[in-house]
């Protein structure tokens, strides 16, 4: 059984448009994922330490028979050839890809927290999803729409229209 899912990504190392070009290409050729849905591409300021380069950030909505550990193997594995190095929480990343909703469902598990635990007050994941989903209502009952008017869009900016970007 198929189901929906959307997922944020993120880089400011190594080219970060390309990155995530790159990135959005590979979820679709990975077995069992196919990309329903692309947001605009945008730029955001870092979070985190410090010194970084800005984001360039987009969200995907894909289907998928994977069971959402499943996903997360997937999409941990496209990181991995991207070079992700997972050494300073928040810091600069080629690439990170991070799964915010799988179908309605709510997961806690040592590996997965589904709704994304930070989504709800980040602009740069709110935004993008909105860009695909508008109508969109969380598994909490909260609407997408009243997250984006409440956090704003400070610090972000569309840097290209639609997929593909570059």
């Amino acid at each position: 059984m198929n189901v929906t899912a959307y997922v944020a990504l993120g880089s400011n190392l190594d080219d970060p448009d390309m990155q995530l070009q790159r990135a959005v290409d590979e979820i679709d050729s990975t077995p069992d994922i196919r990309v329903t849905g692309c947001s605009r591409l945008y730029r955001s300021d870092p979070v985190g330490p410090e010194g970084q380069p800005d984001y360039c950030n987009a969200v995907v909505e894909i289907e998928t028979a994977l069971p959402s550990l499943e996903l997360l193997d997937a999409l941990q594995a496209i990181e991995q050839q991207h070079g992700r190095e997972r050494s300073l929480r928040w810091g600069p990343r080629t690439l990170d890809l991070d799964i915010l909703l799988y179908s309605n469902d709510k997961i806690q598990t040592a590996r997965l927290t589904v709704p994304h635990y930070q989504m709800h007050v980040r602009n740069f994941v709110l935004c993008p999803l909105a860009d695909i989903v508008p109508e969109l209502r969380l598994p909490d009952g909260q609407a997408l729409s009243h997250l984006v008017e409440e956090n704003g869009q400070e610090g972000l900016s569309v840097i290209a229209n639609e997929y593909p970007w570059i």
